[in-house]
Formats: structure tokens, sequence, C-alpha cells
């Protein structure tokens, strides 16, 4: 039987970079987080479970969750939303330009975002920007302190500034649509 492939850490070095690389260029470039590792989370369910253990207390903190779509056309999105957030595929397509739109298959997810399912997140633009992903970002960021998400594998979470993540889009070219 052949072994499971996950989205965990200790299954990233075939990944184009691995969660230890991408850390490590977030310092090599100055930007601030502070990294915790827990049991894989792939749901919002979850992650609410280990959320208050990433609290500071007068931090307001965005989580969110995130989704890779592709449209009829064959453009690529990665949309990241406050987890609780509703979404309508349909009126996301239309308010964005993009009709059709749908899950990206774990292949197209690789290919396109270099990750694997469950550790979907904006850090992974680090890849998708060199292959045309378009980016989304939900207008509550603007708002917070910090924004929580999975450094290319799922069983870490990085709390960064937002103003950290967004020089992070500056240093790698990636133009921050917001939603």
């Amino acid at each position: 039987m052949e072994a499971k492939v996950d989205a965990t850490v200790d299954q990233h070095d075939d990944m184009p970079v691995s969660s230890d690389a991408l850390l490590a260029r977030l310092a090599d470039w100055g930007l601030t987080y502070r990294l915790h590792e827990h049991v894989p989370l792939r749901t919002v369910e979850e992650a609410k479970t280990v959320e208050a253990d990433m609290a500071e207390p007068g931090v307001s903190a965005l989580k969110i969750k995130n989704l890779y779509l592709r449209d009829r056309k064959k453009r690529n999105y990665l949309i990241s939303v406050e987890q609780d957030r509703e979404v309508d595929l349909k009126a996301l397509g239309k308010e964005i330009g993009a009709p059709g739109l749908s899950f990206g298959s774990a292949d197209r997810l690789m290919e396109h975002l270099g990750i694997r399912p469950g550790a979907v997140s904006p850090l992974a633009m680090i890849t998708g920007v060199e292959k045309n992903v378009t980016f989304y970002l939900d207008r509550a960021a603007q708002d917070v302190d910090v924004i929580n998400m999975h450094p290319l594998v799922n069983d870490r979470t990085v709390v960064m500034p937002r103003g950290d993540l967004l020089a992070f889009f500056d240093r790698i070219g990636v133009a921050v649509n917001w939603i």
C-alpha cells in the first residue's frame, strides 16, 4: 500500500517551496510572524479548536479560509476570506468577472500554487504569482492587526502582522485585489 501524501510539514520537501524555505525567506526579508505548530487542520471547524492558543490580548486577528478556484476560461484564482463568510460561487464570479467558478483539482492546486489540499494559503502566492494566479483578499483584512494562515502546510500556522503580509505581496509582485 502506498503511503498517503498529505499537507503536513513532514511531507513538504517535494513542494516547489517548502514551508521551511518560505519561513526562512520571510525572515531574510525582515518580515515578522509567530509560528504555531499543531495537529493537521483541514477545515475551519478544526482550525477553531486551536485558535485560542494563538490569540493575543488586545490584538485583532483575521482567521481566513482559502478557496482555489478556476473559471470557464481556465483562469486561476486564490480567494482568502474571513473564515465564517458564506461564499456563493455564482455571485463571487459575477463580482470578480469570472464566470463559471469551480474548485480547482488537487493536481492543479499543486501545479499553480505549489501546495496540497488542506494547506491553501495567501502565502502560496509565492508560487502562484509565477503561474498567473489572481489573488483576492477579504476587505476585513484592512481592519485587523494580524492574519492567521498556513505557511504552505496544515500543521503549522503563522500569525503575521497585516503590514508584513502586504510587504510580502509587494516583495513577490502580487497585486492584492480587495473583495
